[in-house]
């Protein structure tokens, strides 16, 4: 089955850095579109925001809100996508879960970021 295990969260100041990292099982990876979203919110219903998507042919889609300070790649050899997060605001705290598509969404158990101001 497809499972996504992400990595690499933690607490880090305001100005800092962070990389995710996201491996994927289950899929032929270099066939899927990849990426993370972030929810901020406890409740399962709250909304889970896109953050970065890379597709197949290593095309990044960003979110406004992070264009300039994050990047997205990944390693098709090691079934691994990975976000590297620059300049990190207060405001990027959140839960970012893992996500890719076939036939149906999948997501990950997400990793914790936590900005301090």
């Amino acid at each position: 089955q497809v499972q996504l295990v992400e990595s690499g969260g933690g607490v880090v100041q305001a100005g800092g850095s962070l990389r995710l990292s996201c491996v994927a099982s289950g899929v032929t990876f270099s066939k899927q579109a990849i990426g993370f979203y972030r929810q901020s919110g406890e409740n399962e219903r709250d909304q889970r925001d896109l953050v970065a998507v890379i597709t197949t042919n290593g095309t990044p889609n960003l979110s406004r809100s992070v264009q300039g300070r994050f990047t997205i790649s990944r390693d098709n050899a090691k079934n691994t996508v990975y976000l590297e997060m620059n300049n990190l605001k207060p405001e990027d705290t959140s839960t970012y879960y893992c996500w890719t598509y076939l036939g149906k969404d999948y997501w990950g158990k997400g990793t914790l970021v936590t900005v301090s101001s």
